[in-house]
């Protein structure tokens, strides 16, 4: 009867800075977790608080965000970072003293 209100009273899923990707679709970009925000129910006014957050990530070089409810969302196995590192070879030459 009261399933609009659930939102409004709902636990956080996540921590800021957690590795999430969108359930059920496999080619999700990993996305970092930058904030909860608000967002009213325009239907019924309701304003959830702890259950939509906010999301970075980043595709073809272009910073993208975007908002999502917290159960749409799955922790990222693989976590690390936004950007792939690639070790550079060392041009350093030593020579005997």
């Amino acid at each position: 009867m009261f399933n609009h209100l659930k939102g409004s009273i709902m636990s956080r899923k996540f921590k800021l800075g957690d590795w999430v990707k969108v359930k059920g679709l496999l080619n999700s970009p990993k996305m970092q977790v930058l904030k909860y925000v608000s967002k009213k129910n325009p239907i019924f006014g309701v304003l959830y608080n702890n259950s939509y957050v906010e999301c970075v990530w980043y595709q073809n070089g272009e910073r993208k965000s975007d908002i999502f409810h917290q159960y749409k969302l799955v922790h990222a196995m693989d976590t690390g970072g936004l950007f792939i590192t690639v070790p550079i070879k060392s041009k350093t030459t030593y020579s005997k003293i």
